[in-house]
Formats: structure tokens, C-alpha cells, sequence
């Protein structure tokens, strides 16, 4: 689809801005030529493009904050971006908005381990926290699929999970404190080393608000002591109902592992092909659990976890014997992502999660609906937390599979909240989700929602169109009877 020219006055604007972003941010901290700018146009949810209005790259918070309080004061509109590696669209650029990328805030502060905690600049990455502070036998415990490239900042956004989230905790359950530029430039902190606050839960509005309410400039997370010992045991079944039946069993029984995981064939051979992980390529379902904990402990709860399995019908049982051979169970899983991308050209990660109890009959009818939009999906999965992470294969260049895959992961979404589920387990709202929230909450609902990010940003300039499908002006949300008055969205770009 060609756009319009810009006319003499939009061109105007933007060579104003231009010159007020480069007093801010010297040298090569703003990006406004259209080839370079491409390297900005999507996150990890890349069915969506858009060249932002110019890309600011600030280096200190201080700079954050006279960009920030430049847009308030301009009626600018800006999108914040971590590392990118988000996937549901919520650092999509707007034509006509600044993307302000926090890559240069990529220094780790201080590892105070008295007080077991790391403070770092939002855009060092989720593993690099964990690497800085392994020589004294401490880690952090998220850890996304893609820790290897997401940064602390965006995981804080999207109140990032992984496969550790079931025993652990998701990002919210470990981060204890931030610094917050908000839209008027001012720079506050919330929460610091200590484990609570006195007052309002800011810290708990802020984690999982994907950019709406502020721009994070400091993180303070906690960290945790390695356990002793670590084992991890892979669970094969003959069907799905009796590996989600092995769950519910495990979890029932009082055993809260360190991790749980569940795959289905494709992606167990997909995964396999990809890493040589050693998973059973003729099980129906495979559970990935691991215990840690001191030694003796690890042991016996290994034992129940197989009683419990061979109970539940397993067909394969295999016990991670060395540290090798336990990392090695692992990186199928966390590869699972790139193995599906070497099969297929394109593909949805959805992100949805429900009640452990469902897992089977959701995992039935995700199959009914891949043979309805007749496309393959493959299911790896927060199993302990029932978070699920479908695969929808499709291919961009055949005419309307990328639209069916939109419409086959939509389905998915409200079978989740049809079975006592939510949108959402880790990768956020943002544009992917959006138009669904109307699935979960009512209209009331998204009101009183919006009402909380009125007050941090009443002109609704900060990350504009994601997360609500009908965003009202601050005005109309203060009176008792809200009258439509209604910001309408622009269509969403695709490639």
C-alpha cells in the first residue's frame, strides 16, 4: 500500500523535532534516515512493520527525561523499546511518534550480594545478570526462552516468566525496586532493596505495564543462592490427557518443582532435530521436570516424581545423571523457538495461559482448530503454571495464511479464557491481544484500567495503541456517564 506524500507542515514538524531530539542526544543518539530506521520497525512480532517518526537513543537519565518532558510539552507522542525481542507488537513504532531505544542503558550497576540483590541498567539482558554473579554462587531466577537477547527493562514491561516461574516466580516476585522517568519528564523511584514498601503497590502497577505509564531507566532485582543440586527428569506418555493428568499429580502431591515443562510431538522432534537433546521421538507428550534443592531432598522427590509418572501411565522415564546431561534436557526447550523457525518460513508465538485441570481438553482443541485453518501447530508449554506458548506454522507468501493465523491464535486466546484462563501469562497485551481484551473484561473494567494510566499520563502520549482497543480521553473517564468521545487507532501496518 503506497502512503500519502507529507505535506510541507508534517515535514516541518518532524525537522523540528529532529533538531530538539539531537540537542538532547549528540551524535549518533538520533536516527532519522528511512534505511536505518528499518532496523526499529517491529519487535519479535514481526506480522507488523511501521517506520517510526525518527529513533532517540539516550545514554543517561537524564537525557530520558528532557526527551520525555520535550514530548509533554510538544504533544509528542513516544514509544519506548527495550531489546525488541518482545512478541506481541508492544514496541511497534508509530509514524508519527519518537521510539526511544534504551540499548545504551546496558551496564550493571552493582552486585550487592549482603543484601542478595543486582542493580542494573534496563537494557543489559535477562542472562547477562545471571553471568555477572555465578562467581559467588548467586543467579536470577526468570529466565525467558530468549534470555540469551531480551533485557531486564523489557522483562520488566511484560512481566517476563520462564521455565523456572513455577517454583520462583515471574519478574514481578523478583524485582524489588526501579527508577521510573514518567511523561513529564520528572525522574521517581519506587521501591529499592528493601523486600516491601510502605503506601500503594507501585512497583506492581509498574511491572507488567508495557510502557504506558513511564520509562524505566534502573531496575533492582533480586537474586537467589544455586541450589545445591539440581536434576531434571524427562516424562514420556502415549497421549496428552496423561501428560497433563502427571501434572495436576505431581503439583497435587505437594511437589513444587524447580521447573515443569510440557511438549507435544512436533515439537518434541522439532526441538530434538534442532539440539540433539536425547528427547524419545515416539511419546505422544513429554514432561521436562526438575527438582532442586539440597541433595537428599532432590533425590527423594526424583523417586515420587517417577512413582507418580509410571502411575499416570509414562511410557519413558529418563533421569539426568551429570550437569551435562541436565542442561542438555534443557536446550531443547530452549530452543524450541528457533528449532520451529527452521521448519516453517514465518509463525505466531501465541501466549495464553489457563488451569492446570484444562490442559488436556485445550490441547484437544487446539487440534481441532489446526485441522479447521488447516495449519500445523506446535505446543511447548509452561506446564506447571499452564502458561501455553502455541507455534502457528504459516507461510506470508500464500495469500491469507498469515490472516488465518491471526484468526486460528485468536480462538486460542478465548478457549483460554473460555476454560477459567487469561490472555496473557508473560509476553503481554500490546497490539497482538489488544483488539481481545474485550473477551475478559468489559468496557467498565477497561475504564477503571485506563483511569490509573490517566494519572501518569493524562495526554495519553507514552506507547499510544497498544494494550486497550478503545482508548478514552482522560476528561470523559472522570465523568460518571462516559460518552464515546473515543481516540480512534490507525489500521495496523503489516509487512
Amino acid at each position: 500500500m503506497l502512503m500519502p506524500e507529507p505535506d510541507e507542515t508534517v515535514i516541518a514538524r518532524r525537522q523540528e523535532i529532529i533538531a530538539a531530539m539531537r540537542a538532547i542526544v549528540a551524535g549518533e543518539g538520533v536516527i532519522v534516515d528511512d534505511d536505518e530506521l528499518r532496523a526499529y520497525d517491529c519487535d519479535g512480532l514481526m506480522a507488523y512493520k511501521q517506520l517510526p517518526l525518527i529513533v532517540v537513543l539516550p545514554e543517561t537519565t537524564e537525557q530520558v527525561s528532557r526527551v520525555l518532558r520535550y514530548c509533554h510539552e510538544n504533544d509528542v507522542k513516544i514509544v519506548p523499546r527495550g531489546a525488541g525481542t518482545g512478541l506481541s507488537g508492544g514496541a511497534l513504532p508509530l509514524a508519527d511518534a519518537i521510539t526511544l531505544g534504551l540499548g545504551k542503558f546496558n551496564k550493571i550497576l552493582e552486585m550487592d550480594f549482603e543484601n542478595r540483590c543486582v542493580v542494573s541498567q534496563p537494557g543489559v539482558t535477562n542472562l547477562a545478570i545471571s553471568q555477572a554473579v555465578e562467581h559467588a554462587g548467586f543467579y536470577y531466577a526468570p529466565d525467558p526462552s530468549s534470555q540469551i537477547a531480551c533485557s531486564i527493562g523489557g522483562n520488566v514491561a511484560e512481566n517476563s516468566g520462564g521455565v523456572h516461574c513455577l517454583k520462583y516466580g515471574l519478574t514481578t516476585n523478583n524485582v524489588l525496586g526501579v527508577e521510573l522517568v514518567l511523561m513529564n519528564g520528572d525522574v521517581v523511584r519506587v521501591g529499592g532493596k528493601h523486600l516491601d514498601s510502605e503506601g500503594y503497590d507501585l512497583l506492581g502497577v509498574i511491572t507488567g505495564s508495557e510502557g504506558l505509564l513511564g520509562v524505566i531507566t534502573e531496575v533492582t532485582v533480586r537474586i537467589l543462592q544455586k541450589p545445591e543440586t539440581a536434576r531434571a527428569v524427562l516424562l514420556g506418555f502415549d497421549s496428552n490427557e496423561d501428560g497433563g493428568d502427571c501434572v495436576g499429580a505431581i503439583i497435587g502431591a505437594g511437589i513444587i518443582p524447580g521447573g515443569m515443562e510440557m511438549m507435544d510431538t512436533f515439537a518434541i522432534r522439532a526441538a530434538d532435530d534442532f539440539a540433539e537433546a536425547g528427547y524419545p521421538r515416539d511419546v505422544t507428550s513429554l514432561l521436562i521436570v526438575e527438582l532442586d534443592g539440597p541433595e537428599v531432598e532432590v533425590d527423594h522427590l526424583i523417586a515420587r516424581v517417577e512413582a507418580i509418572a509410571r502411575q499416570q501411565n509414562a511410557t519413558y522415564v529418563k533421569v539426568s545423571e551429570s550437569e551435562e546431561e541436565r542442561l542438555r534436557f534443557w536446550s531443547g526447550r530452549k530452543s524450541a523457538f528457533p528449532a520451529v523457525g527452521r521448519i516453517s518460513p514465518d509463525y505466531l508465538c501465541m501466549d495464553g495461559t489457563i488451569p492446570r485441570g484444562q490442559l488436556a481438553h485445550v490441547l484437544s482443541r487446539m487440534s481441532e482448530l489446526s485441522d479447521k485453518y488447516g495449519l500445523r501447530v506446535a505446543n511447548v508449554f509452561h506446564a506447571g503454571d499452564g502458561n501455553l506458548h502455541p507455534l502457528i506454522l504459516f507461510d506470508s507468501n500464500q495469500p491469507d495464511e498469515l490472516e488465518a493465523a491471526e484468526n486460528f491464535g485468536a480462538d486460542i486466546l478465548r478457549l483460554c479464557v473460555e476454560v477459567g484462563g487469561v490472555l496473557t501469562g508473560e509476553h503481554g497485551v500490546g497490539v497482538e491481544k489488544r483488539d481481545l481484551m474485550g473477551e475478559m473484561f468489559t468496557e467498565d473494567d477497561m475504564k477503571q484500567q485506563q483511569r490509573l494510566k490517566c494519572a501518569f499520563d493524562p495526554e495519553h502520549l507514552l506507547n499510544p495503541g497498544k494494550v486497550y482497543p478503545t482508548l478514552h480521553r482522560c476528561a470523559e473517564l472522570g465523568r460518571m456517564h462516559v460518552h464515546k468521545g473515543q481516540i480512534p487507532f490507525p489500521e495496523l501496518p503489516r509487512f
